[in-house]
This record gives C-alpha cells, sequence and structure tokens, in this order.
C-alpha cells in the first residue's frame, strides 16, 4: 500500500498566508502537485466547505483540516508547520502544526484506517512534541509513518487500549493488609461519529477514554466512522450505568442503548471538554429522573424527562427539518431541472391543461398517445413545439411533475423519521400526500411531518403483551399513527386551510382595480410567503385565470406572479455564494442548483432554506418578492405564459424592466437572509458543528475497526 505522507507533502517553519483558507490551498496544491489529486482548487474547495461545517482547529495549536474528495486519487496527508500561526477556529488560539487529511471519495477502508489512527496520534502530547522538535521533512515522515503503520493483528482494539485496573489480577485481589478490596470501578460506554467519519470520531473516542481513565472510570466508545465500526458488546451496553453519544450525525442502531441515562453533543465538545462529559454522564446515572434513551425505534436520543446534556429545543427542531430537508433535495432539483428543460425543448405550453382530455395537460396526452418511434405533429397550438424536441420536452414535463409529486411527502416521511425512526416513514409520507391533496401544501408537510413522527413515537413507548409485540414496528404504529396524522390532516386541518384558500382568492380579485403597486406588493409576499404552498397557489391560481383576456391587467398579474417567485430560489443562491460560510455544504450545493431553478419559475427551490430556518429565510424571500412584484406591476409588464421563468421571455412585454425588477429583487432577498443569518453567528464557526447533511448519517461502512476500550 502506498505510503500516505512523502518529504514533497511536507513543509517545515513556512509562512502560508494570513488566513486558514490560504493555508489550505497551500497545502492541496502539494497533494495535487505530488500527483495524488486531480486539482488543488477541487480539493481545497472540498476542505473548506468541511471546514465550514465546524472549525477543525483543535487545542495546542494544532489544526485538522480534512475531506473526502472526488479530486483524491490517492489517500494523502500533507503537514505544514507554521510561522506565523493562523487561526483555524481553536478556543486556545491559532494553530501552527496543520495536516491536511485528504481522502478518496470511495476511500478504502485500510486507507481511511491509517488516516484514523494519525487523528488519535494528534491526542498525544509527546507525538505533538516530537512534531515541533523535527529537524526536517524526512523526521516528520518518519513520526507519521511510525503511528500509522498497520500492526500485526493481536485481537486487541483499534483504539487506545489502557488496562483497566479494575479486571486486572492485583485489582481483583484486596492488597496484603487491607481491609476490603478497592471499590468497583464505575462502568461508561459511548458513540462517537462525524459526518466524515475520518477525524473528530476518533479524536473525540480517544479524549474521552483518557478522560475517563483520569477519573478512574471504566468506558468503552463505539467509533461509528468512515473506517468501519464494531458494535458494542451487548453485555457491555447491559453493564453501563449511562452512555455519551459524541456525535455531529444520527447513531446507528440506538435501540440497543434504549432505557439508559444519555448524555449527547457535538464531537468538539467531546474534544475540548471529555471531563465534563465524563462527569455529566455519571451525574446522570446518579439521578433517577435523568434523560434516557427512548427505545422501539424512537428519534435519536430522545428523552423521557430532563436532565443534563440534552440538545436544546431550537437544535432537535432543526434536526428534525434538516433530516426532512436533507432527502428532499434531490427531488426538488430532478423535477425543478427536468420541468425546465421541458419549457426549453417543449415550449413554454407543455404544462398547459389539455381542454380536449380531463385531468390531463399537453405533456401527459402527448406521452401516453405517442411513442418515440411514431410522432404525429402537435397540435397547432402557439407555444407548444412539434416534433422530436417537443416530445421530449412533453416526456421531461411528465417525469419533473412526477419527481415534484413527492416533495411534501418525502418532506412530511423524514421529519417523522428523524422524529421517531423507521416507524414514523410510513405515517410521514402519507399525512404528506394528503396534505398535497386537501392543499396544505409545503406547510402541511412540516405540521403533518411533526405531527406523525410524535404519534409514531408516543405508540412506540406502549407496553404492550409479549405476544402483540412482534406487531408493533410492522402493523401498529404505521396503522394508529397514519390514522392519528393523516386523520388530523383531512378531517382538522383541511377545511381551515381550503377557507383560507377562499378567502385569499375572494381578496385577490377585490384588489385587482386597485393601485398597481399595492397589488404587486400583496401577490409578491404571497408567492414568497410558502413557496409552492396553499398561500403561494391562491396567487398563481389567480394570475393564470385571467390569462384567457388576452391582454391588459391579467397579464400584468401574470407576469408580477412570475417574477416574485423566481425571486426566493435566486436570493438563495446569490446568499450561498456571496457568504458560503452561512451554510451546510449541502446548502451550498442546493444553491448551485437553485440558480435554475429560479430562472426557471420553480419557487420550490427555496424550500431546503426556508425549512432548515423559516424565520429567517421566508421574510427575507418576501421582502424581496414584494421588491419585484412591486417594480413590475408598476412598469406594466405583461406575460402571456402561464410559466418557464427566463424560458418563456419571448412571451412577454417589457422583457427589460422585467429582468431589472428580477435583479433588484434577488439582491435585496440575498441582502435581507445574509444580514439576518450573519445576527448571533460566531465569527470562527458561522455554521453550527451539527449543520450537516444528515443525508450522510445513516450510510453504512464496513466493519473494520473495534470500539475505543479503557
Amino acid at each position: 500500500m502506498t505510503a500516505l505522507i512523502s518529504p514533497e507533502l511536507v513543509v517545515l517553519d513556512a509562512d502560508l498566508g494570513s488566513d486558514k483558507a490560504a493555508v489550505v490551498r497551500r497545502l492541496a496544491g502539494l497533494v495535487a502537485d505530488a500527483g495524488r489529486a486531480t486539482g488543488a482548487d477541487a480539493l481545497a474547495g472540498d476542505a473548506l466547505a468541511r471546514e465550514a461545517q465546524a472549525a477543525t482547529g483543535l487545542p495546542g495549536g494544532i489544526a485538522i483540516p480534512h475531506c473526502r474528495s472526488a479530486a483524491v486519487t490517492q489517500a494523502s496527508l500533507a503537514f505544514a508547520r507554521l510561522e506565523p500561526r493562523v487561526d483555524f477556529g481553536a478556543a486556545d488560539g491559532p494553530a501552527d502544526l496543520v495536516f491536511l487529511i485528504a481522502a478518496p471519495a470511495a476511500g478504502d477502508a485500510d486507507h481511511l484506517t491509517l488516516l484514523s489512527a494519525l487523528a488519535r496520534a494528534l491526542v498525544r502530547p509527546d507525538f505533538v512534541a516530537s512534531l515541533r522538535a523535527a529537524g526536517s521533512a524526512q523526521d516528520v515522515v518518519a513520526l507519521v509513518e511510525e503511528v500509522v503503520s498497520p500492526k500485526p493483528a493481536t485481537g486487541a482494539t483499534a483504539a487506545t487500549s489502557v488496562p483497566s485496573p479494575a479486571s486486572s489480577p492485583a485489582a481483583a485481589e484486596p492488597a496484603a493488609g487491607s481491609a476490603a478490596a478497592a471499590p468497583a470501578r464505575r462502568r461508561l460506554i459511548a458513540v462517537s461519529a462525524c459526518p466524515t467519519g475520518i477525524a473528530h470520531t476518533y479524536m473525540a473516542a480517544d479524549k474521552l477514554a483518557a478522560a475517563a481513565q483520569a477519573e478512574g472510570v471504566d468506558l468503552v466508545v463505539e467509533t461509528q466512522g468512515s473506517s468501519g465500526s464494531t458494535p458494542l458488546d451487548p453485555a457491555l451496553i447491559r453493564d453501563a450505568e449511562a452512555v455519551i453519544f459524541a456525535v455531529d450525525v444520527g447513531v446507528r442502531d440506538q435501540d440497543r442503548f434504549a432505557g439508559k441515562p444519555v448524555i449527547q453533543s457535538g464531537t468538539k465538545r467531546a474534544i475540548n471538554e471529555p471531563e465534563v462529559m465524563i462527569r455529566e454522564a455519571l451525574a446522570a446515572a446518579d439521578d433517577p429522573h435523568s434523560r434516557k434513551v427512548a427505545g422501539s425505534g424512537a428519534a435519536a436520543a430522545a428523552s423521557t424527562s430532563g436532565g443534563g446534556g440534552r440538545p436544546g429545543t431550537g437544535a432537535e427542531v432543526r434536526r428534525w427539518l434538516l433530516t426532512g430537508v436533507s432527502y428532499m433535495i434531490p427531488f426538488v432539483a430532478a423535477g425543478g431541472l427536468l420541468i425546465a428543460l421541458s419549457f426549453l425543448l417543449g415550449g413554454y405550453r407543455i404544462v398547459t391543461g389539455n381542454p380536449d382530455v380531463e385531468g390531463q395537460n399537453y405533456a401527459l396526452s402527448w406521452v401516453l398517445s405517442n411513442s418515440l418511434f411514431d410522432l404525429p405533429s402537435a397540435p397547432g397550438i402557439e407555444g407548444l413545439n412539434d416534433g422530436l424536441l417537443g416530445y421530449l420536452g412533453a416526456v421531461c414535463a411528465v417525469l419533473g411533475q412526477a419527481a415534484f409529486g413527492f416533495l411534501v411527502p418525502a418532506l412530511a416521511g423524514y421529519i417523522a423519521y428523524a422524529i421517531a425512526d423507521r416507524p414514523g416513514i410510513v405515517p410521514g409520507f402519507v399525512v404528506g400526500a394528503v396534505s398535497g391533496s386537501v392543499g396544505a401544501g409545503f406547510i402541511g408537510g412540516l405540521v403533518g411531518g411533526v405531527i406523525a413522527g410524535f404519534a409514531a413515537r408516543w405508540i412506540a413507548s406502549w407496553k404492550l403483551p409479549t405476544g402483540v409485540r412482534g406487531l408493533q414496528p410492522v402493523v401498529i404504529i404505521p396503522l394508529l399513527a397514519t390514522v392519528i396524522s393523516s386523520g388530523l390532516m383531512a378531517v382538522v386541518l383541511g377545511r381551515p386551510l381550503a377557507a383560507a384558500l377562499s378567502g385569499l382568492g375572494n381578496w385577490l380579485n377585490g384588489l385587482t382595480g386597485t393601485s398597481a403597486v399595492l397589488l404587486g406588493i400583496i401577490l409578491g409576499l404571497m408567492m414568497c410567503f410558502d413557496l409552492g404552498g396553499p398561500v403561494n397557489k391562491a396567487a398563481y391560481v389567480f394570475a393564470t385565470t385571467g390569462l384567457a383576456a388576452g391582454s391588459g391587467a391579467p397579464l400584468v398579474i401574470m407576469a408580477t406572479v412570475m417574477a416574485a417567485g423566481m425571486v426566493p430560489p435566486l436570493a438563495m443562491a446569490l446568499s450561498t455564494a456571496v457568504r458560503p460560510r452561512l451554510y451546510t455544504p449541502a446548502e451550498r450545493d442546493q444553491g448551485k442548483a437553485a440558480w435554475l431553478l429560479g430562472a426557471s419559475f420553480i419557487s420550490e427551490g427555496a424550500i431546503p432554506f426556508a425549512a432548515a430556518d423559516p424565520f429567517r429565510v421566508i421574510p427575507s424571500m418576501m421582502l424581496g418578492g414584494a421588491t419585484t412584484g412591486a417594480i413590475v406591476a408598476a412598469s406594466g409588464v405583461e406575460l402571456r405564459a402561464p410559466h418557464g421563468g427566463i424560458f418563456v421571455l419571448f412571451a412577454m412585454n417589457g422583457v427589460l424592466m422585467f429582468l431589472v425588477a428580477l435583479l433588484v429583487g434577488t439582491v435585496v432577498g440575498a441582502l435581507a437572509v445574509t444580514v439576518a443569518k450573519s445576527i448571533g453567528r460566531k465569527k470562527a464557526d458561522e455554521v453550527p458543528e451539527d449543520a450537516v447533511d444528515l443525508a450522510h448519517a445513516h450510510n453504512p461502512a464496513p466493519a473494520v475497526s473495534a470500539p475505543a476500550r479503557v
């Protein structure tokens, strides 16, 4: 196996720049120059994206920027001893020892194990001192190879192993002359996990292990990292007094710990304050009212009562929403881009309802009545393209609309999953579908997902007789939780939403003859309030129903609605580009897709951002949409197409003012959301450490490494 580090990847006592971005780029350049990565920029971008999730500075002047990257062709370490030091976000000051850990996107388990070994060594003071004293690049290479070289299998675990005095022969027998044996040592277990699973996972484990040893406590840590995970022995779990979750993502197979007192935090706290967490876990074990891990598939570390170490309510809600959003994002991207492509190929009327076939639009009618090998001419209708391109546009429209049909069910289903684990999926998806049927849309999906999740978690807590307990997760929970959540949506929430929609429609109709600017502001606010939900749809339906008039105010209203609806995705895309540190890597990726979604009038492109941070995002988008709506309405721009964004500019009068209004509203919305998200953020670490792409939390890894034991 090729060595992880070589002398050309080491620089000593060097000035690589004044900030961490410059240092990471220089180290990425070393990796690329050594032929271990296809490009320095791509590797640096991935490392800085990981850096934005949580600062990688550690106590003692150490930093470990790291990532998995498709640009990396060979697992590598690049090292710099800096002069002067550079701030990587550690609480005790800047770093002079920096390791860039670069792993391939699909790295093999052996290399990942070696990279993890380096992370473990960095918590050892003697190893850190040796790095500072190294006289040459070759000395650094030798030091690193010594700690990462594979050891012969001896049955020991992959983690730091220190014999427990309580299990040694000397401890088993009382010392000569003593009146009694030493008191039994207390026992704890822990799980550590981070999104990348290379560094923080193992450093948190070793820090907790060392702190437990200092406190005279037996601790076994299960590391759920990229190099694999060996589950804790059930006997260890049974005998443990409490469990520590040092995790930035979900805990795999959490039901194993049901009923145990639990302390939970991110990996950074376990690295910085391991002694505090050990003491908190011991206190939780002694407190009969402490927070417990819920069983029967309930949500991550759900508690039955108060106690130390409980995440705040806001953090829990954010975690639920981020889980739903992370699973919904692929539907938004795929559906939105397919629909945009359908307008380009098939024309702006491709999704217009077909008056000749009830319940179908032109796209669906064309796909059902034709094939790729037998293409009669399309109907002779303005705005609908003929021939092969038109047919392919129809196919894209059908596929995109099908993908969009899963937006709300996926959002609700995985919010419920985040709350109640697997039992929440069925009631969550069903209530999401019902929400769409009754017109509750995106807002209904959020509310319904929470209801379904709590219903499933509540039913999972029932103590049923042994004979029917096996039916609880596969029959009883899905059935009853679905009835409760979807029943509430259909019977209780549906009618108020329908009444609200009717009232909004009547109100808008009453404003038609009033001030154009006021109408533009109101329509802009409505289009950006719930991003495809009932309020948005009320404004959109109001606009489309007037298109038959052919000229005048109805066409101005259509232009106003479309322009305002394009603002949220474009504003979020601009904000993620201008201030990427305010967003998670998943949000930054979604921001790139949002450029095209916004340009295509797919307001749903901003839903992932609104669901994760509604109180900052939605008001900001409403401000931008109202600005655009007012300008378009006041300018008298007319639009004859019901959809399509920039792809239907040919169907518009007043294109220049439309684009000016769109640009101004986008800038206003982006500025507002950037300022709102900046308020209260820490400079060194603007994105909370647990604000990660939770879609990666459940990816299985090959079982290679074993638990860390003290």
